[in-house]
Formats: C-alpha cells, sequence, structure tokens
C-alpha cells in the first residue's frame, strides 16, 4: 500500500526537478557531438600511426635486398651460377624466412620508368636481386657479414637494409602517436568543461528549487545523481552522434592509407604491391572497436563531471 501510494504521489519518470527543461537539451548534445567527432578523428590517427609503425616494423624494416652482379656466371666456388649459389646460402640461413629472387619481368618494370626501355634491349648488364625477409624473432641481420659471405661464391654482392631508413619513420610514428594521445587527453578535458559549464548553467536556472528541496531534506547524493543521470544521457547521445558523424571522413582517410600499408605490409616484395590492402583494412576494424567505446566514455565523463560539480556547488549553499 506505501508503495502504491507512493507511485500515485510520484509517477514513473517525474522530473521533480525540472531538468528536462534547464539542463541544456539540445545545445549539450551537439557540443558534446563536436567534442566526440574530434575525438574519433584523433583516436583513428592514433591507430593509424601505431598500425604503421608495425607494418614499417615487420614489413619493410625487416626486409634486405643482395644484388648479385654476373648472376649467370659460374660461382668461385661451389656448384652452380653465382645466382644460385648465393640462394642456396641465403635459404641456409636460419635467420632468413624467406628468400626470392625477381624475375625478369618484375626487374623490367621496376627498371622502365627509369631507363625507358627493356634494359636488355639497351644492351645493359643487369644483376640478379634477390629479396629477403628476416626471421619472425630473429636478430637483425648484419649487412656487413652477410656480405662477407655471400662475396665468397660470388664476389662484389651488395647487400642494401631499408631497416635504417625504416626505423626513422617508425620513430615518428611513435611520436605521432604519442602526440594524438595527448591531444585525445585534451579532448576529453574539454568535454568535461563543456559539461560542467552546462551542470552549473542548470544549478543556476534551478537555484531556488534546489534551496527549497535541499532545505526539506534532500540528500546531496540524491540531487547529484538526478543531475548525473541527466548529463550521462545527454553525453551519451551526443557521444553517439559525434561517433556516427566521423565515419564517412575516417573511411576516406582508411582508404587513402591503403596503398601505403599495402607497400609495407609483409610479404609484399620489392616493387610488387598486393595484398597490402587488406592490412590498410586492419586500421577500420581496430578503430571499429574503439569507436563503439566513445560514447560509453561520453556518458561516463557526463557522469562523473555532474557529480564533482553538484557536490561542490551543494556544499556552498547555506
Amino acid at each position: 500500500m506505501v508503495k502504491a501510494r507512493a507511485r500515485l504521489l510520484r509517477p514513473a519518470g517525474f522530473d521533480e526537478l525540472g531538468l528536462k527543461r534547464a539542463f541544456a537539451p539540445r545545445l549539450l548534445p551537439l557540443l558534446v557531438a563536436a567534442v566526440a567527432l574530434l575525438a574519433a578523428l584523433t583516436l583513428a590517427g592514433m591507430l593509424a600511426a601505431a598500425g604503421l609503425a608495425r607494418h614499417w616494423r615487420d614489413g619493410a624494416g625487416a626486409s634486405l635486398t643482395v644484388q648479385v652482379p654476373e648472376p649467370e656466371a659460374p660461382a668461385a666456388s661451389g656448384a652452380g651460377s653465382r645466382a644460385e649459389a648465393v640462394l642456396a646460402l641465403l635459404r641456409a640461413d636460419p635467420a632468413i624466412a624467406a628468400a626470392r629472387r625477381l624475375g625478369d619481368a618484375e626487374l623490367e618494370a621496376l627498371l622502365r620508368p627509369w631507363l625507358g626501355a627493356a634494359p636488355r634491349a639497351l644492351g645493359l648488364a643487369v644483376p640478379a636481386v634477390i629479396t629477403l625477409r628476416r626471421a619472425a624473432g630473429a636478430p637483425p641481420v648484419a649487412e656487413e657479414a652477410l656480405a662477407l659471405r655471400l662475396a665468397r661464391p660470388a664476389p662484389g654482392t651488395l647487400v642494401e637494409a631499408a631497416g635504417p631508413w625504416f626505423a626513422r619513420l617508425a620513430a615518428l610514428a611513435r611520436s605521432l602517436q604519442a602526440l594524438a594521445a595527448f591531444a585525445l587527453l585534451i579532448v576529453g578535458a574539454i568535454a568535461a568543461l563543456v559539461i560542467a559549464i552546462a551542470t552549473r548553467a542548470s544549478l543556476a536556472a534551478r537555484r531556488e528549487a534546489l534551496e527549497i528541496v535541499h532545505g526539506l531534506g534532500a540528500s546531496d547524493s540524491y540531487i547529484a545523481n538526478r543531475f548525473a543521470a541527466r548529463a550521462l544521457w545527454l553525453a551519451a547521445v551526443g557521444g553517439g552522434l559525434g561517433t556516427l558523424a566521423a565515419l564517412p571522413a575516417l573511411a576516406l582517410l582508411a582508404r587513402l592509407a591503403a596503398p601505403f600499408a599495402a607497400l609495407m605490409a609483409p610479404g609484399a616484395g620489392a616493387g610488387v604491391v598486393g595484398g597490402g590492402a587488406s592490412a590498410a583494412g586492419g586500421i577500420v576494424p581496430a578503430a571499429a572497436l574503439w569507436l563503439v567505446a566513445l560514447p560509453l566514455s561520453a556518458a561516463v565523463i557526463g557522469w562523473l563531471t555532474a557529480q564533482v560539480t553538484v557536490r561542490r556547488w551543494l556544499r556552498r549553499l547555506p
């Protein structure tokens, strides 16, 4: 009976503090949506930088190129041609996961933009080009030591590694990732500031009613929880709107980043671009998992900010 009378006196959903009119029902979600849009773009940039750093490290950063002059001449030691002897040594090295000699068509495709014609048509002696990939978990290959080993069957063999250049690029990507994380913290602070200002405005608008309710015995927790629930809902709606607004921009960025990820993806040989678009597309699922958390994060920020703001305001009441 007591509960039934209480429901009659206070119907479900009754807004006894008038928060639906006072708590920025339209402005706050739009402001939070703008902040969530910035957060989504910043988060995507951070994930893209991390993905590119990973591709650089595991892809081109772990690759080497070996050039064997006069590849069809007999090897200085061992059987077969110079190119075959070098390939045999490389494939027997446990630190090397794969060694592949580029075909004539691939070499011509690489040199045609520079020479304007096929190298053989110009009478040029083209060395054999072998691409290597370091085994996962193996220490970096010592270029000078490897060159000395390969020079025994094929004197004049050159070993080139892209590792040092890609190490600098990876360091740049990590720096961008750290800056993006710092920017994400700033965006979160801006969201908290926006919600705090809206909460204080609603407190000022309902000051007389709150003083009466508080004077009649309403606890600080009760009032703070009512404001926090309203802020949570509005912030979650704004966070969802901002996340949805960011999806077209993120799809465009993923499309633009696909060729770069293809070049750096593991398994892409020298001058061969293929299969790496799926690696770039891996940025999108990773970003999607984090983007789902944006509305939830906005809701948590809204709830905590409203709790702190209202409780501090209530302590100043006479």
